[in-house]
């Protein structure tokens, strides 16, 4: 497997915090990024049933077999462990003692929180990024290639066609999730629910037209929203003010943090049928808020991303906020950059009001083609180059 570049960032965290937890969908590369980072420590599954009996019945028993150093893999399968492992740490406080593992945010973040408070530092690997993609042999080279494959890793280490391994990620992994999260007696209107949700990528979700769409009620469509996002399957976006109530009470966007993934749910079977597809712009602005939160992750950083939004209408893709450092991303899926790409980024002061004033800006135009330049105070970014740029130059870890 090629290397991660969360890595450096988790082996630094080891070297401080007893636990280092790491969180992240189904198939991200999650057990092998912590079997590399750390091949001296022993390595247990909760995935199996009689190593989960035994950290269920007799836990210190379990954690003595351990020794001094493990990884415990899926550990949200035995959530009660997590306060004998509190003990146990507490006893012996070494860096770097326990790796832990897990798919399900809410259930894990819960127990981490309540037991591994002060303990443990938090980590989040999505699939793959490009930078990672083209760590491996023949990686797709075009645009629509990459937005069509998508990035979990056992496409490209395995060779498996796209469309057949998300067929069975979407059949076995997601809806057996689903089933561990939260009770659904029906799972086809939950899978019409699914492909809704991807035809809305992109887009300021409106819960009432969804659930009216879906034919489900309020309350069912945010439990499964929430499923999603704990799933690490979608991310919501807020929209922005500097006014914290405001910010709760806008309305979020919703994007697809895997775009292979959101084509696949989309029908979407070929480069070619993505190329023509109605759905590519809004693809294309997914896969760059989802290689954005790539980067950020990969340093520790937390997500602070933002839509802009007006009562008019009028919007910006995008708004990273790093404090006093904050950078407007418009995005463009077109190989030409015609002059109307940049009217919102020309008005950009209007939309933010006095919030403008605060803090230095930046503004990025990132666009489907390989066009690199400066215009007018605009940063004109191609779509491979995107990620570092704003990371790199707009922030530093905590």
């Amino acid at each position: 497997m090629i290397p991660r570049s969360i890595a450096p960032k988790l082996r630094s965290l080891a070297s401080t915090f007893p636990v280092v937890t790491v969180t992240g969908p189904r198939q991200s590369g999650k057990t092998t990024l912590c079997r590399a980072a750390f091949p001296d420590h022993a390595y247990v599954s909760l995935e199996r049933p009689d190593v989960r009996e035994h950290a269920v019945r007799d836990p210190l028993d379990f954690l003595h077999r351990l020794g001094d150093r493990a990884i415990l893999d899926e550990v949200q399968r035995a959530p009660d462990l997590l306060s004998y492992l509190q003990v146990e740490v507490d006893r012996h406080r070494a860096p770097g003692r326990f790796v832990l593992t897990g798919s399900h945010n809410f259930l894990l973040i819960e127990g981490v929180s309540q037991s591994l408070a002060g303990r443990t530092a938090l980590l989040r690997l999505l699939p793959l990024s490009l930078d990672e993609v083209r760590r491996f042999p023949a990686p797709p080279r075009s645009l629509d290639d990459v937005l069509w494959t998508g990035g979990y890793p056992a496409i490209y280490q395995e060779g498996h066609a796209p469309g057949d391994w998300l067929a069975a990620y979407v059949a076995t992994y997601l809806e057996r999730d689903v089933r561990s999260l939260q009770e659904i007696r029906d799972l086809r209107a939950f899978q019409t629910f699914l492909g809704l949700c991807a035809g809305r990528t992109a887009q300021v979700l409106n819960l009432s037209a969804l659930c009216s769409d879906a034919g489900v009620s309020a309350g069912t469509a945010r439990a499964w929203l929430g499923i999603l996002e704990a799933s690490f399957v979608v991310t919501l976006v807020p929209g922005w003010s500097t006014n914290l109530r405001k910010r709760l009470i806008r309305s979020p966007k919703l994007h697809f943090l895997d775009s292979g993934l959101c084509a696949w749910l989309l029908g979407i079977r070929s480069p070619g049928d993505l190329a023509l597809h109605h759905a590519r712009g809004a693809l294309f602005e997914s896969w760059i808020v989802a290689e954005i939160l790539k980067s950020r992750y990969a340093r520790g950083l937390p997500a602070d991303l933002h839509h802009v939004r007006n009562q008019k209408g009028e919007e910006i893709d995008l708004l990273v906020d790093d404090g006093v450092r904050r950078t407007l991303v418009e995005v463009k899926a077109g190989r030409t950059v015609s002059g109307d790409a940049f009217r919102p980024l020309h008005r950009w002061q209007s939309l933010l009001g006095d919030e403008a004033e605060r803090g230095t800006w930046r503004r990025i135009l990132v666009h489907g083609g390989e066009e690199a330049s400066t215009r007018e105070g605009i940063e004109v970014v191609p779509w491979a180059d995107l990620p570092g740029r704003i990371v790199s130059e707009g922030a530093s870890p905590s």
